[in-house]
């Protein structure tokens, strides 16, 4: 018997389901899907201070549950005293389990716990059905401990699907539970 998360199970028996009958699709291989999440957060004061980088890194994994790797600069601005090579941000791509793990300790987790939270916005897909959104403090995570954080620092979650249309991807994600503003039942 393998293990499958909780958030898999409810796409392929309510979501799915769901989708067909909203846009009509003919067959099951139609019905968009989450590819992946890729998690990214810059560290801006990684040239000064090679540690807040490891910090990042570390917080990322545990976040993650997956290890993160650096992302390095690409190229040398001499306004932000940044070399090409130097590390400057973490990174990290979940597939199958462990994106499914994230995306429902997100949801049911970590979002609530934000400040004022309302919702997300419903405005940030890029055209192609992937959503994209930012989060202020890496502390909403229950995996973060609170006293061993050295600076407070967001990161944008991309959230790719195999959707054609933003409409499409914001049904997906609405339906896998994500609080959008603006819901409309329909």
């Amino acid at each position: 018997m393998s293990y499958e998360p909780s958030l898999r199970k409810h796409y392929y028996e309510h979501v799915v389901p769901t989708l067909m009958k909203q846009f009509n699709y003919g067959n099951i291989m139609e019905v968009p899907k989450l590819l992946k999440i890729a998690v990214n957060q810059g560290v801006g004061g990684a040239t000064q201070d090679k540690k807040l980088v490891d910090g990042a890194l570390k917080e990322m994994t545990t976040i993650a549950g997956q290890k993160a790797v650096p992302t390095k600069a690409k190229k040398s601005v001499s306004n932000f005293k940044l070399r090409e090579g130097m590390t400057i941000g973490a990174r990290v791509t979940l597939r199958n389990e462990r994106m499914y793990e994230f995306l429902e300790r997100l949801v049911a987790i970590a979002l609530p716990r934000v400040r004022d939270f309302r919702g997300i916005n419903d405005k940030s897909f890029d055209g192609r059905g992937n959503y994209t959104m930012g989060v202020t403090e890496q502390i909403i995570f229950p995996e973060i401990d609170i006293d061993k954080v050295d600076s407070i620092s967001g990161m944008d979650i991309t959230f790719v699907t195999s959707a054609k249309t933003d409409a499409e991807a914001l049904a997906l994600l609405k339906e896998l539970g994500m609080p959008f503003k603006n819901q409309q039942r329909n």
